[in-house]
């Protein structure tokens, strides 16, 4: 019997948090600095998103932007961070790290595995920066992460989608492959269609009016000049429009 597609919707706030909910989605990924990739949000944050939702709720684990060749001391961060999340109610992790080859740090991401459990958890698009993704996926088999995020190696999933649909294949079912990178309502089902995912990874963010009246035009804060007053989130008027366009195509 076929199933409807999952949707995760990835969210930087409670605010887009609770629209993604609302808007239909089946789980969330929690970030901090989306603008950089994302990054592991604060324990209050976590708190914050996992008192106001219901459906799963995933923690990006990643200690800072950038490559995700990590230091012994940021791999000890990351391991401090999955407790927290775990502690805090998060029902999975999202997590990946590479060794300078651009192949699957094994052993170090098995340990971080082991440690989530009994949480889920998901290799996040580091996947995508390897330089064999079918070996990286036996890699990321053998670690037993429950599934990986992936945009086929390609800026995003159209382009990327005839190797999403090999990968599905030589997944074999022994992991889910999660397509993400490009995807909305208008190209959705034909992502789906295309590559035999059952679950997609979207982000929704959309500029919003900033509530400040005074605003302060020589100093910026940030690298972005302007973006002291400017703020994103996931409208649930977005994300009904997304659940709408995939919830006619079935997978099994």
């Amino acid at each position: 019997m076929s199933e409807p597609v999952l949707i995760e919707i990835c969210v930087d706030s409670v605010a887009s948090a609770i629209a993604a909910e609302r808007g239909g989605a089946a789980r969330v990924e929690l970030c901090s600095a989306l603008a950089e990739g994302g990054v592991t949000p604060s324990a209050g944050m976590i708190e914050a998103v996992r008192s106001k939702i219901s459906i799963g709720l995933q923690v990006i684990i990643r200690p800072r932007p950038g490559d995700f060749c990590y230091e012994p001391e940021e791999f000890e961060i990351m391991g401090k961070d999955i407790v927290d999340a775990k502690s805090r109610g998060a029902d999975g992790v999202v997590l990946g790290i590479l060794d300078p080859n651009g192949n699957v740090d094994v052993r170090r991401t098995r340990e971080l595995v082991v440690l989530a459990h009994p949480m889920k958890v998901t290799f996040h698009r580091a996947f995508d920066m390897t330089g064999d993704l079918f070996r990286a996926l036996d890699d990321v088999c053998t670690i037993g992460a429950d599934r990986v995020l992936t945009s086929g190696g390609e800026q995003n999933c159209l382009r990327g989608a005839e190797t999403i649909t090999r990968l599905v294949e030589a997944a074999g079912g022994r992991i889910t492959v999660m397509a993400g990178r490009g995807i909305d309502e208008s190209n959705a089902a034909s992502v789906i269609e295309r590559t035999g995912v059952t679950e997609i990874h979207v982000g929704m963010s959309t500029h919003v009016a900033s509530p400040m009246v005074y605003r302060n035009a020589r100093v910026a804060m940030g690298k972005a000049e302007g973006g002291e007053y400017q703020r994103t989130q996931v409208l649930e008027e977005n994300v009904r429009k997304l659940q709408r366009a995939v919830c006619l195509v079935k997978t099994g």
